[in-house]
């Protein structure tokens, strides 16, 4: 059922304005499933699924989140049938050039992560163009994780790292959390403190395993293409009630 109007303004006005997480990624999941649902080609799932970042992007905006990070297409996501990944690959060049404008005029930067060079060259060049676009912008940050795995990222990382230690340039005894975060895709963006994964399954799939390692993980059963505002500020209503303790106790936390 369409979430009304009413209920999103009551959800967002029990959002408290300073407690409001600085960066929310998602799982986008379920495209698939809401396409056989309604008796259409999984294509059409993940299409109907462009409203949906819409709305999730636009609420982060209105509440003041400053990231967002969707997870769009996994290093996984290649071994799926081919014309359903040709499908995929156009569809986010399509939603791109549609988006631009909008996403410029509304001063969202554009970003993006993963093994970008493995895109096809007319996608990869739609995505620079659009990010040299709106490198400038700084209401919020949009990145999409496209042939993005952590388990990749990671790899990519250790290698980076062994690289610069064996040229001399680094000392291995001198390597610490630092110099992992230094070297990882996300090295601009600060660490999410909400994960939002839809669809009802309840896992990470290998999804920023590093940066998340404190994050507050939500799951809805709700379909991707189903997701709308008030969703996200659910989700962040519920984040906003649990007790962050960093490993420390809660009398700490409360006298912190």
């Amino acid at each position: 059922m369409e979430p009304t109007p009413a209920h999103t303004d009551a959800l967002r006005s029990r959002i408290d304005p300073a407690r409001v997480p600085n960066h929310v990624a998602i799982i986008m999941d379920g495209n698939g499933r809401w396409a056989e649902q309604h008796g259409e080609p999984r294509i059409m799932g993940h299409a109907s699924g462009v409203r949906s970042v819409r709305e999730a992007l636009t609420g982060a905006t209105e509440i003041g989140v400053r990231w967002i990070t969707l997870y769009a297409f996994s290093t996984e996501n290649w071994n799926r049938p081919r014309p359903e990944v040709e499908a995929l690959m156009d569809l986010l060049v399509k939603t791109v050039v549609n988006e631009i404008d909008e996403l410029h005029d509304n001063s969202v930067r554009l970003n993006a992560i993963g093994d970008l060079d493995s895109l096809p060259p007319a996608c990869r060049k739609t995505l620079e163009d659009a990010m040299a676009r709106t490198a400038g912008n700084s209401r919020i940050t949009l990145t999409l994780a496209l042939s993005y795995s952590a388990r990749w990222e990671i790899v990519r990382m250790a290698r980076a790292i062994a690289e610069e230690a064996r040229a001399g340039g680094l000392d291995p005894a001198a390597i610490d959390e630092g110099t992992v975060a230094a070297h990882l895709a996300t090295r601009e963006m600060p660490d999410p403190e909400l994960l939002i994964r839809t669809s009802g399954e309840q896992r990470i799939s290998n999804f920023l395993l590093w940066q998340i390692a404190y994050a507050e993980l939500w799951f809805t059963p709700v379909l991707w293409p189903d997701f709308r505002k008030e969703h996200l500020y659910q989700a962040v209503v519920d984040y906003q009630g649990r007790e962050r303790r960093f490993g420390k106790t809660s009398q700490q936390v409360g006298t912190t």
